[in-house]
């Protein structure tokens, strides 16, 4: 009997429950419209179903209840997940866009159709233009105009200060050492010869040393012990009849050789420690700093304008041959390295004149995308032109309107020596221009230059 009055008074509180609503969802379409009713509907039954299940009995040790009553609970829970939400009001986001005015009675006279808002009208749609494709040509010409060209007057600046400085140096040289005959200082390098520059920041300074050619004579790369044809000895000849003391250089021989480390570290010495750099620099109105811990002979020059990297070069002129001072990196010492720059400049302009042709173009493009790409740095400069006059050799076409095809045409042949590791010297194929590069760095470039193939514009993109 009691067990009837709890589920007697059960179903009373339901039906009042149920009653309210059932009130609720009857007034939810008039207050809440089609979409806000659905959404309490199906709130309200899954609330209810929750309701019902915890004010029932449970089937104590019954895990089959438990487990349909839990798979139940999963199902309600989705079911209110995937109520659809109301749409959201629109924020009205230009305040210049009039409000919906409120009701108001009607005129007599007047219908009571509902009035169709018409919202201010509708810009047109200005129908865009497609971008042109550039061609790779276009491409070619817009890179050097805007990334390798060189202000005039950073140019000028430039060589104004490496002019200045030539001067000081010569007069201080024939002071120090009055007893060595070194020539006139000169300058040399990519800035003068515009093949190679990026910006106006680097420039040659070449020391001729003059040598009695009665005293000295040549020995070729190939007998020398490091087997190079590309460096050369310089040897004192006829000491018998000529004995150490008749030539001013004879004070930098080691073992019969003229050697090139000890004429480096001798001018080395004079540019830290014996030239007063902060007085010249103040009569430029520059900051003049030589660079101890290099092997070179490096000076850096700071300018409010412009910043300046200058290298000084002893160099031999012997027997058609243009030797630096410039021995390879290790324990070998008094070689002397034999420099084709001047035969390069000298060649691509001389055909560039006799057919009109882009090839300096070319290749001031080439050496300013491989200095700029760390991967191809080492590429710039002398292998670049080496690869263009073989190519010259075989493509006679080299005209401003082939550019492009002359570029794509030097990455191909660049692959091609990439995959064989030789690249022999235009002048002298004896020589290996490739040979001081690692098998790592080869293949880098090699994959990097191969995908330039076919798609040229990696190489052109900022870095």
């Amino acid at each position: 009997m009691a067990e009837f009055g709890r589920q007697r008074g059960k179903r009373q509180e339901d039906g009042g429950l149920g009653s309210v609503l059932d009130l609720l969802l009857a007034n939810a379409r008039l207050v809440l419209g089609v979409t806000g009713a659905a959404v309490l509907a199906i709130a309200t039954l899954a609330v209810k179903r929750l309701i019902d299940r915890a004010t029932s009995p449970r089937d104590e040790g019954d895990p089959k209840a438990e487990q349909k009553t839990l798979e139940e609970s999963w199902q309600d829970l989705a079911l209110i997940k995937a109520t659809p939400k109301p749409p959201k009001k629109q924020r009205r986001e230009d305040l210049s866009e009039p409000l919906l005015s409120p009701a108001r009675p009607l005129v007599p006279g007047e219908t009571s159709e509902p009035r169709v808002y018409s919202g201010p009208p509708e810009t047109p749609q200005v129908e865009s233009i497609p971008l042109r494709c550039l061609t790779l040509q276009e491409k070619l010409l817009s890179h050097y105009s805007s990334r390798l060209a060189v202000p005039e007057a950073q140019v000028s600046l430039a060589l104004q200060l490496a002019r200045s400085i030539c001067t000081q140096l010569q007069t201080f040289l024939r002071n120090k050492y009055p007893e060595l005959p070194f020539g006139s200082l000169f300058l040399s390098g990519p800035l003068l010869d515009g093949l190679e520059a990026l910006t106006a920041d680097h420039i040659h300074l070449m020391l001729p040393v003059v040598l009695d050619a009665t005293l000295w004579s040549l020995i070729p790369g190939e007998d020398t012990v490091v087997r190079n044809p590309q460096y050369w000895m310089i040897k004192r000849t006829d000491l018998d009849y000529f004995p150490r003391g008749c030539s001013p250089w004879d004070k930098f021989i080691v073992g019969r050789y003229l050697s090139s480390n000890m004429l480096n570290e001798t001018l080395h010495k004079m540019l830290v420690a014996s030239i007063n750099w902060p007085a010249i620099g103040s009569l430029l109105g520059t900051v003049i700093h030589p660079i101890v811990a290099s092997q070179e002979l490096k000076l850096e020059v700071k300018h409010d304008q412009v910043e300046l990297s200058i290298t000084l070069f002893p160099v031999v002129e012997m027997e058609d041959k243009v030797l630096l001072a410039a021995p390879p990196e290790g324990l070998v010492e008094n070689l002397w390295l034999e420099s084709f720059y001047r035969a390069e400049v000298s060649k691509v302009k001389e055909l560039d004149a006799g057919d009109s042709g882009a090839r300096q173009h070319c290749l001031c493009i080439l050496n300013g995308v491989c200095k700029s790409h760390p991967a191809l740095h080492k590429l710039s400069g002398s292998p670049l032109t080496h690869v263009v006059l073989h190519l010259s050799a075989t493509s006679s076409d080299w005209a401003e309107e082939s550019l492009a095809d002359r570029f794509q045409q030097v990455l191909e042949e660049l692959v091609g020596y990439l995959e064989k590791g030789v690249l022999p010297s235009y002048f002298n194929r004896k020589i290996n221009l490739f040979c001081k590069l690692l098998e790592d760095e080869i293949d880098e470039m090699g994959f990097m230059l191969y995908r330039a193939i076919s798609e040229p514009e990696l190489l052109l993109k900022e870095k």
